[in-house]
């Protein structure tokens, strides 16, 4: 093989805007040849040398792709990502992986010929702010890491953004809120870059500044298995809003804000200084290192090629899928110890999640108004 041939299934949103890629020439050695959507005005966009569906599994059986991309709401994720494993097509689904950890299991299990890629679009992961903190990390430069803070309130979205969807915001056709739709980027990042926390006590406010069922207003407490702490809040109903990263090690301080990454190195272990420092009001020399970064990366196109290159070549994945289920989780963890009152101890009951999720979906008295969209969605100030 020496072209992928590409379906997407959801050509709404950001499964739109992963096609267009395929069709500008952007994504190398990768065709699409095929897009599914329920809703027809969806598919009246795409040209006649591209195969429409609006079945998934009609699709799936064609025989005219070899991977498929799913960006369809949540719930979709797992059921038709296991279609596509079923099938034994590669597949590239969008984040989160799954609505909930039990989910994730589910679909993970579906993976069983590793000769299948199974690729998630977690896309941040190409920004090289974050890839230079990460090399701090792993190099022990930072050192063991003692506490992390990420405000992350820049997801401003307003009550149009709600109203645009049937499935948004809502339990049953979202799961969540902030936690689900706009920052499994950022809790991904997090296991990413500092590991998957031992223990997580959570605020979620549900509607406090909608019209909708789900949170959009988080503060999060975390502990590591090594006893660092962390906190973590986000919001879609803040403005201006931050977006500040800041992970203190044994070796200094990295912050990566407004598009730069500041290193505040200690010449010695801050651990060590504490302990044989004979001055009361002493503090650990220190150098100020500004890494050079730019840009965002290649974000949904690096990802899209490096999905079209594991295929062909065999290329190490920039985010394998089955690690998905680690942001999932974490954000699972946030609203079942909101809504238990509860600090939840890590790994997450993922029986005990999905029962809680049901009961809110089958208890829900909402009413969703929904507004009909005029047209496509611009989706470039959502990166």
């Amino acid at each position: 093989m020496e072209t992928v041939r590409v379906g997407i299934v959801g050509v709404g949103g950001m499964g739109s805007s992963h096609g267009r890629l395929f069709v500008d020439g952007k994504i190398k050695r990768g065709e699409l040849k095929a897009v599914c959507d329920i809703a027809p005005k969806a598919l009246e966009a795409w040209g006649d040398d591209i195969e429409k569906f609006d079945n998934s599994d009609a699709l799936i059986a064609s025989g005219k792709v070899d991977a498929v991309i799913v960006a369809t709401p949540h719930y979709g994720h797992t059921t038709i990502g296991k279609a596509v494993l079923d099938a034994g097509l590669h597949l590239l689904v969008e984040k989160p992986i799954s609505v909930h950890k039990a989910d994730c299991e589910r679909l993970i299990a579906s993976h069983t010929d590793k000769k299948q890629v199974f690729a998630a679009m977690f896309n941040q992961r190409t920004d090289p702010h974050y890839k230079a903190v990460k090399k701090l990390i792993t190099s022990g430069d930072l050192g063991e890491i003692k506490r992390v803070n990420w405000i992350i309130t820049n997801w401003f979205r307003p009550q149009a953004y709600y109203d645009g969807g049937g499935w948004r915001a809502t339990w049953s056709g979202e799961g969540g809120g902030v936690l689900l739709n706009q920052c499994p980027h950022q809790l991904d990042l997090l296991q990413w870059l500092c590991g998957k926390p031992s223990r997580v006590r959570a605020f979620c406010q549900i509607a406090k500044h909608h019209h909708i069922e789900v949170e959009d207003d988080v503060t999060a407490y975390l502990e590591w298995p090594n006893g660092a702490s962390g906190v973590f809040i986000t919001t879609t109903g803040e403005a201006p809003g931050t977006n500040r990263l800041e992970v203190v090690g044994d070796r200094g301080k990295v912050v990566v804000e407004g598009g730069n990454v500041k290193f505040t190195r200690t010449e010695v272990l801050v651990s060590e200084f504490c302990k044989t420092s004979e001055g009361w009001f002493a503090t650990p020399p220190i150098w100020n290192v500004d890494i050079p970064v730019s840009g965002s990366g290649g974000q949904h196109c690096e990802v899209l090629q490096n999905f079209m290159d594991a295929i062909l070549d065999g290329k190490e994945l920039i985010a394998p899928a089955a690690e998905g289920i680690n942001s999932v989780e974490m954000g699972n963890a946030m609203l079942f110890s909101s809504l238990t009152g509860e600090t939840i101890e890590m790994p997450l009951d993922a029986v005990a999640y999905e029962a809680q999720l049901k009961t809110l979906i089958e208890t829900s008295t909402f009413e969703k108004k929904t507004v009909e969209s005029t047209g496509p969605a611009d989706l470039s100030g959502s990166f």
